[in-house]
């Protein structure tokens, strides 16, 4: 803290003496304020947004030369700085979209028309206000083709945080940056059956939506310009500056079809009520920006009815054939019961969640700017996992005599603060920042049982947690010649960060196998059967003599050898330059060097290039390598899970690579991902007609991508096996998986955007048609000698299928969003594309075929303050296709939990309310 105040003190020092502050309004060429539009100064990162009244003020060094005013849906104008402190600028409404982002470009003033990459921008503020989306997975799910995310069901940890990829790569293969600084991941790691199964993602839903003004998505491979995980791209999320008072309440709730007759005719009610407040500090464009949220979100379920065996003989002691036999229908009318009292809840988990964000900025002299922001959030989840009946082992009926319904509880905690200073001296930008982030997520099991234990087990259990927390400084130096060639751009700089993942055991009887035992056979010749949780002997049976496993059922806890609290720390130096040779060629290149504490060292490179064909059409490229180091989750994280393969369940360990069965496999060291990634397309307007177009292709080529293996077993044909199946019993499971770069993949595809502004009588009419194509192959898949012959279970179908087609690889956007003074219509029409069942069997192979999802809304402005928006998601009410009769286990999966295009909750009614001061 004091180099940090030191540094600020020598920052404005050196500034003072040039400082010169500039105010003006900005408005559209209606003469209507624009509130939130966007100034800065040429050449540098600097700006400030408007107030409510579209009135700024910016404080520029002395040898500032041009403002750069912009606005999303508006031109983009650059305006000269004479003798007069006040400049006012017009911008034109029905414009080709030329907006300034701040990625993919480490030169100040690129349009996403103008950079050599491809950035697509979505202004939040105006989506979120017309469409039903209300978290960032969903509002970017519906917004950008090349991003994928869905709500996922029966699998645990994942129901409560939804993993997200960007061109089908993995939730961990895309970073992640908040106004420009790198954002942690979360401490979950997706081991169950579902999209990004072993991969560590972002939890952006912890971001408020109403905190954010706009996000940036960087379709580019660029480990060489921002370091670790931005293989497939880069989100930038950019915050709220803007001043004055914004309420909303929203209320919505499923209104499907397909909801069971006996759950009534909605569910998955949703409410939100948020708040965005912002102050101005000072008259240089000091602001201070504070968003408060609470939603409350209820569950889905979508099974009608199980059709599987429920009682056995033994259930009812009055029975007098065979223990085994099936009388399910008799004791079901016997006990008054219906077949649905014993379906699970297949749909979205239940979740409440709170969450504060802020953005500070404060001028402390002329170019030199203190900032600040972060953010809490706190989330509660609630799901259910496979329900247990009460003819199965792991029932135990003289606690649950009809089964149970086991529930997954999550506390999530996620927290983040940055602080930096930005400063202008002799036309060097200096930017120093640090960046802290924390996620917590905790496990608490509810109605359910450890069956080891009998009928003396508890019903609720503490099964532990783990937790993920990263510090990363940032030393950033930029300067921009525009007396050079036709403009150079060059900057440098150098990170540290710090992380530490850490597992915390459960309570003992979340994880502990009352009934495994030691055999000892004494010097007298007797035999001694000691209950030690960790033999190989099983002590404890169900009335058909099948062994009752241990743990709390649903999700056994952590045990006391899976704690870990690993830290690992980085050092990253890169350089930039990018050059205008003439007016139309510009060239770049970016090196970065990083040094992992755990694994070693990488360098990677980039080069872009940019050629204007013509005033209106411009053609791009780039090539990079890459890098993904192994996140320190997938280094250390061990655990013993219930996963369940066509309705059968299994305890599944995942075992960290430094394990005895992981040497016994010939599991290696994990290392880094290393990718190469090409790209080239062409960007153009047609200014008569209002459109601009972007067309890009990509192909990226990932080695040594770190999956989760399939899931290997035991035996006793040799010592081996044996020595396994003894490790495995220790662990409480009956099969083992591990983390490994296991394959190659190559990735293709190419995105297409259409834009276009224009009027429609007195009314502004914004449409936008994207595109993506996309297909990830497998290449090779890299084994040991020890596993030569294994293959299949190092990485098996299911996850060739996970990485190839689970998701859509063809995904189309068509919105039209039309605006009449107090009126506007939100119109959309999303096509996802046809994804494959991920199955080991080839017999349960299933191709669902692509749908068409349909949103629109109505809003209505009642006062300047006041503002009403009706709408719906999926209006038509579409559903996935069914579920052939071999995937859906017993009736439990109408649709398809694994691979998933668009979620299976049917229509979506919401109402909303906004009032702003």
């Amino acid at each position: 803290m004091k180099r940090l105040l030191l540094l600020l003190l020598c920052f404005s020092a050196l500034s003072l003496a040039a400082q010169r502050s500039l105010s003006g309004t900005v408005s559209d060429d209606t003469g209507d304020p624009l509130p939130g539009a966007y100034i800065t100064v040429k050449g540098s990162t600097l700006g400030t947004t408007t107030d409510i009244d579209g009135n700024y003020t910016i404080s520029v060094p002395e040898a500032a030369t041009t403002l750069v005013f912009s606005f999303l849906g508006f031109g983009t104008i650059e305006v000269q700085i004479g003798e007069s402190d006040r400049i006012d600028a017009i911008l034109s409404a029905g414009t080709v979209l030329d907006e300034v982002v701040l990625i993919g470009s480490r030169s100040a003033g690129r349009t996403k028309l103008t950079t050599p990459v491809p950035v697509d921008i979505v202004n939040v503020t105006e989506v979120a206000s017309a469409s039903a989306q209300t978290n960032v997975n969903q509002l970017l799910n519906y917004v950008a083709p090349s991003f994928s995310s869905n709500t996922q069901t029966i699998s645990d940890g994942t129901d409560h945080i939804d993993p997200a990829s960007l061109r089908g790569l993995g939730p961990d293969q895309v970073l992640v940056l908040i106004n420009g600084k790198r954002r942690h991941n979360t401490s979950l790691v997706n081991v169950n059956g579902t999209f990004g199964r072993g991969n560590v993602g972002t939890d952006l839903n912890s971001i408020p939506v109403a905190a954010i003004e706009r996000i940036e998505i960087l379709r580019d491979g660029a480990s060489a310009q921002y370091g670790s995980d931005a293989i497939a791209g880069v989100i930038n999320i950019i915050l709220k500056e803007k001043t004055g008072l914004s309420l909303n309440a929203e209320t919505g709730a499923y209104v499907s079809s397909e909801i069971p007759d006996y759950q009534g005719s909605t569910d998955g009610e949703f409410n939100q009520i948020s708040a965005n407040y912002g102050i101005q500090l000072n008259e240089e464009g000091g602001v201070l920006n504070f968003t408060g949220v609470f939603d409350d979100r209820d569950y889905t379920n979508r099974m009608q009815e199980f059709s599987g065996r429920i009682f056995s003989g033994y259930n009812n002691p009055n029975y007098a054939g065979d223990p085994s036999d099936d009388i399910t229908e008799q004791e079901l009318a016997r006990r008054g019961l219906q077949r649905s009292d014993f379906n699970m809840r297949v749909g979205q988990s239940a979740i409440r969640n709170g969450g504060v964000m802020y953005n500070f900025k404060l001028p402390v002299a002329a170019a030199t700017e203190v900032y600040s922001f972060g953010g809490l959030n706190y989330r509660r989840g609630s799901a259910t996992g496979f329900y247990r009946l009460p003819n199965q082992e792991r029932t135990v009926t003289d606690i649950y005599p009809n089964g149970f319904l086991p529930a997954i509880n999550s506390n999530i905690n996620d927290a983040s603060v940055a602080v930096g200073i930005v400063s202008v001296y002799n036309k060097w930008e200096v930017d120093f920042s640090n960046v802290y982030g924390r996620n917590s997520f905790n496990y608490l099991i509810n109605n359910s049982l450890n069956a080891s234990l009998g009928s003396g087990s508890p019903t609720s259990f503490d099964a532990g947690g783990f937790s993920f927390s990263q510090n990363t400084a940032n030393l950033d130096v930029r300067r921009y010649f525009d007396d050079a060639l036709q403009g150079l751009n060059i900057a440098f700089g150098a990170e540290y960060r710090l992380e530490n993942y850490q597992i915390t055991a459960g309570e003992e009887a979340s994880y502990r196998d009352y009934g495994a035992a030691s055999q000892v056979i004494t010097t007298g010749g007797d035999t001694v059967i000691i209950r030690d949780g960790q033999g190989p002997i099983a002590t404890v049976f169900d009335p058909l003599g099948r062994s009752r496993p241990g743990g709390a059922q649903v999700f056994p806890g952590f045990r006391p050898d899976n704690e870990v609290n690993a830290f690992r720390s980085s050092v990253g130096v890169y350089g930039d330059v990018e050059a205008d040779f003439t007016e139309s060629l510009l060239l770049g290149a970016a090196i970065r060097f990083e040094n992992y504490s755990d694994f070693g060292s990488t360098v990677n490179g980039k080069l872009t290039a940019r050629l204007k064909l013509s005033n209106d059409w411009t053609f791009r490229a780039g090539g990079s390598t890459g890098f993904r180091a192994p996140s320190l989750h997938q280094l250390n994280f061990n655990s013993t899970s219930t996963l369940f393969v066509d309705g059968i369940p299994f305890e599944v360990g995942v075992f960290s690579n430094d394990s005895r069965p992981a040497q016994l496999l010939g599991i290696p060291q994990l290392k880094q991902e290393r990718s190469v990634n090409y790209s080239g397309g062409f960007t153009g307007r047609i200014p008569d007609a209002n459109l601009s177009i972007t067309i890009d292709g990509y192909l990226i080529d990932i080695n040594d991508r770190v999956v989760l293996t399939g899931q290997f077993q035991g035996g006793d044909a040799t010592p081996q096996l044996q020595e396994i199946s003894r490790l495995l019993q220790q662990a409480n499971a009956n099969r083992a998986a591990f983390f490994a770069n296991a394959i190659d993949s190559r990735t293709r595809g190419i995105d297409v955007v259409i834009t276009h502004n224009g009027r429609i009588g007195e009314g502004n009419l914004q449409s936008t048609l994207a595109t993506t194509f996309a297909k990830t192959s497998l290449q090779e898949v890299n084994t040991s000698s020890v596993l030569e012959g294994l293959e299949d279970t190092y990485f098996d179908r299911t996850s060739q299928i996970f990485l190839e087609s689970a998701v859509p690889r063809t995904k189309t956007n068509l919105t039209f969003n039309y605006t009449l003074n107090k009126f506007d219509v939100f119109f959309r029409n999303v096509y996802f594309g046809p994804v494959d069942e991920a199955t080991n069997s080839l017999d349960n192979d299933q191709v669902f075929s692509g749908k068409v999802i349909t949103d629109l809304s109505f809003g209505f402005a009642v006062s300047e303050r006041l503002k009403l928006t009706l709408g719906s998601n999926n209006l038509l009410d579409v559903y996935p296709d069914l579920n052939s009769p071999a995937n859906q286990s017993d009736g439990r999966f109408l649709y398809s939990r694994r691979s998933q295009q668009f979620g299976a909750n049917g229509r979506y009614l919401f109402a909303r309310v906004r009032f702003t001061l």
